[in-house]
Formats: C-alpha cells, sequence, structure tokens
C-alpha cells in the first residue's frame, strides 16, 4: 500500500493521478476535506480508502498498515499568509516529525514536501547543501514551519533514510480549490477571460522592472514524475531542491498564457500591498545539481510547454488530472 497525505490536494491528487497512470491503485489516501471543492480532484481516481488527516495520525501504532510499502507525505497548509503560528507548528511540523519516525520504524519509504518559502528572500542563495540549510532565514511561518522539519531531520539523522522536496513555484491542474494560494497562470488566465488583461505587481527595487522579477516555475506533471522516481529509488536520501533551474520573468510567464490563449497580451502594473513588500522575492533558481548526481535526468517541460499544456489542456476544458 501507497500512503499519500494530502491526496486531495493539489500536488497531491496530481501524485495519485501519476500512481494511476503506472498502474498502481493500492493507495490510502489522507488528507482534510472540510467545505472547500478539492474532493473533486478524487473524482476518476483509484485508491481503496480515505481517512481523515487526524484520525489518520491518532491511530497510528507499531500495528498500523503492516503492508505499507512508502508514505508520500504532500499534507499541509501552504498559505503563506497563515499567521497562527501554533497551528502551523502542529500542522506542518509536529505531524511531519511522527510520521516520519513511523515510517522510518516501518521501514516504509518517506518522501515529504519542504519548500522553496525555506530561502527567504534568497540572498544566501538557494543552495540544497545539507551542511548550510540550518542557516536559511524564512520570511513566513510557513516557510519556517518546513524548515524547522529540515533541520530536525539533519540533527537527528533522518534525512539520511527519507527524501525531503524544496518545491518551488509549482502550477498546474488540481490547484483550483486553493483561492488566494492558486498560481498566477489561473489568476491570470481568470483575469484574461474576465477583463482581457492581467495585472502584476509592480517592483520597487532598482535592478527589476515591472515584471521583470523572476521564478523560478515548475509543472505538476513535472513534479509527480521526480516524486515517483524518488519512491521507486529508495537508496537516494536527503534534501533536494525541485525546480526546473531556470527562474524566468512574471512577463514570459504572462506571455505564455496569452499566447495559449490566442489573445495579444495587456498587462497592467499595481502597487504591491505594503505589508508584501518587505516579505517580497524578487528572484528564486533552484540549484539542481544535486538532484542530477543522485541520477535524476533533470528533463522538465519549458514554461511555454507547460502553460500551453495548462491553458489547452484543463483551463479551457474546466477539466482535472
Amino acid at each position: 500500500m501507497i500512503i499519500v497525505t494530502g491526496g486531495a490536494g493539489f500536488i497531491g491528487s496530481a501524485f495519485v493521478w501519476k500512481l494511476n497512470n503506472e498502474g498502481i491503485d493500492d493507495i490510502l489516501i489522507v488528507d482534510e476535506l472540510g467545505k472547500s471543492e478539492k474532493w473533486k480532484n478524487l473524482i476518476g481516481r483509484k485508491f481503496v480508502d480515505y481517512v481523515n488527516k487526524d484520525e489518520f495520525l491518532n491511530n497510528l501504532s507499531d500495528s498500523s498498515y503492516s503492508d505499507v510499502e512508502a508514505v508520500i507525505h504532500m499534507g499541509a497548509c501552504t498559505s503563506t499568509t497563515e499567521t497562527d503560528a501554533d497551528y502551523m507548528m502542529q500542522n506542518n511540523y509536529r505531524y511531519t516529525k511522527e510520521l516520519a519516525r513511523w515510517a522510518v520504524m516501518k521501514n516504509a519509504r518517506f518522501v515529504y514536501a519542504s519548500s522553496a518559502a525555506t530561502y527567504g528572500d534568497g540572498s544566501q542563495g538557494f543552495s540544497d547543501n545539507e551542511d548550510t540549510i540550518s542557516d536559511l532565514k524564512p520570511l513566513n511561518v510557513y516557510g519556517y514551519s518546513k524548515h524547522l522539519f529540515d533541520i530536525w531531520a539533519i540533527k537527528n539523522k533522518i534525512s539520511d533514510k527519507v527524501a525531503g522536496l524544496k518545491f518551488f513555484n509549482v502550477f498546474g491542474p488540481n490547484e483550483y480549490h486553493k483561492e488566494d494560494m492558486v498560481s498566477v497562470v489561473y489568476k491570470a488566465f481568470h483575469q484574461i477571460i474576465d477583463s482581457g488583461k492581467v495585472t502584476l505587481f509592480k517592483s520597487y527595487l532598482d535592478d527589476y522592472k515591472h515584471g521583470e522579477q523572476m521564478r523560478d516555475f515548475i509543472y505538476v506533471k513535472d513534479v509527480v514524475n521526480v516524486i515517483y522516481w524518488f519512491m521507486q529509488n529508495k537508496d537516494v536520501n536527503g534534501i533536494y531542491n525541485l525546480g526546473t533551474g531556470k527562474a524566468r520573468k512574471w512577463a514570459d510567464l504572462v506571455k505564455a498564457i496569452f499566447s495559449g490563449m490566442g489573445i495579444d497580451p495587456k498587462v497592467d502594473f499595481i502597487d504591491m500591498p505594503q505589508n508584501l513588500r518587505e516579505k517580497y522575492q524578487y528572484f528564486t533558481q533552484a540549484e539542481m545539481e544535486k538532484l542530477k548526481q543522485a541520477g535524476y535526468p533533470l528533463e522538465f517541460m519549458s514554461l511555454e510547454e507547460a502553460v500551453r499544456d495548462y491553458v489547452l489542456g484543463y483551463l479551457l476544458k474546466r477539466k482535472y488530472l
């Protein structure tokens, strides 16, 4: 059995899609559906059972799930604007610690979601060298909750038994329930539908013109291919960046969206909220050499290819994976 936490969420449900495509349906979905519409991500997916995340953790014991092969831990509160630090510590940090201990004890493969938010403003670079991870300074409590587990895993020598993935800017199908946390691709697509134009934040640094702030965007289909590779390669452990390794401008992203929709670009630049200006990342780019050295081929869709696939294959059709 493969346990996927956050299995109804964005990346989790996409990974279940990947497993199904590989002919695997012996899957336990762990999540908290609440009042969101992320349950729709599970329509058409094949799995053996669904369990609420709190019920699952409360009932874990040495004898639980004797046939578990892997735990793919994608479950977390991913809101970068969440301010309830106690909730983040419980939901993202302590939950992950307990689950990691249990998986290691069960000799089950454990792959978990870290985040590029751990890098803070990026002034210390984007190296996934575990010797320097403790020096990072996240800018929000979400990033800190992920950072804290990375440090704990290293100090307790868990990181040499599990695999952690620092996701950069992931976008693609099945993110529709994420409200304010959806990708700019999703937001921009609907802005174009509604008004024929896209709004982007102005730049407040002289080094970056409006629209030239840069991110490492990666398509969710590429992400789940990497997760699947880690699930299969149980001897590859540690903490790894997961982006394309190629930063692209917001302007490039928006141009690709307009192109996919067959519409001439029209962009308005708006003031960034004051509370975000000191926490805004102007540049992110994953260092990918570590993953390459581990044996992954680093073959990812280009930004233009990925956006086109998302727009034409899913957004215009209102389609899920």
